[in-house]
């Protein structure tokens, strides 16, 4: 199992997305050397990992975007029979205790969002997984006023978190991103700031954005003019 390279440019890119835009998981596997899992309950990042093989995304785990030269960042979207969103977006682990890393211009969670490529997959259950099929990868930027909107969510977030707040963080506090616990198992912990001010021990989180926004993304996108760029 190897890698493609990694794409030279946007235009170099968005070519082996459009060549992805029918193929079923099971043919993009086979072409190169993996085997489909039977279903995704051991392996829930597979078809991520397939992705970013397929279209040479490198940056593995990294505090950066899939597409570090470009600055674009890889999601893949499931989508139900109607084309709708099934579940929220992982975007990045929450900094629990790094200050430098909590502020907006400079979080990861910024730099991934700035550019992001969309690229939705059947999910429905009842297609096998190596059967489902990749749809048309979506560019995407958001515009000024959503920008502004999960800029908002996110210090949010952080000045709770800064003040000793986070266990008061729920999965209905923010407009478009939400923090949700993100640990394999109940036993694991991390350190973060307590309402005193001292270190505590909680479960990590990750931010997530949630469906109603890649909703709104893809229905965007579905409903734009034939004609348009």
């Amino acid at each position: 199992m190897s890698y493609h390279s990694e794409p030279a440019s946007i235009e170099d890119l968005m070519d082996r997305v459009t060549a992805l835009a029918g193929l079923r998981i099971g043919d993009v596997a086979s072409s190169l050397g993996i085997e489909v899992p039977e279903n995704l309950r051991q392996k829930k990042g597979f078809v991520g990992q397939l992705v970013e093989m397929a279209l040479g995304a490198q940056s593995g785990n990294l505090a950066q975007p899939d597409f570090a030269e470009l600055g674009i960042e890889l999601k893949t979207l499931p989508v139900d029979k109607n084309n709708k969103p099934m579940e929220s977006t992982y975007v990045s682990v929450v900094p629990m205790t790094d200050r430098h890393k909590q502020n907006w211009d400079t979080s990861i969670v910024a730099a991934k969002l700035k550019h992001v490529l969309w690229l939705p997959i059947e999910a429905d259950k009842t297609i096998p997984l190596a059967a489902r099929r990749f749809g048309m990868g979506i560019l995407w930027r958001p515009d000024e006023s959503l920008w502004n909107e999960l800029q908002t969510d996110y210090e949010e977030f952080m000045d709770r978190i800064v003040l000793g707040e986070v266990d008061t963080i729920t999965a209905d506090t923010g407009k478009w991103i939400q923090i949700r616990p993100k640990a394999a198992n109940s036993s694991v912990l991390t350190d973060a700031i307590g309402p005193e001010g001292d270190r505590i021990k909680t479960l990590p989180r990750g931010f997530y954005l949630r469906p109603s926004l890649t909703r709104r993304i893809l229905a965007d996108y579905l409903n734009q003019p034939e004609s348009s760029s």
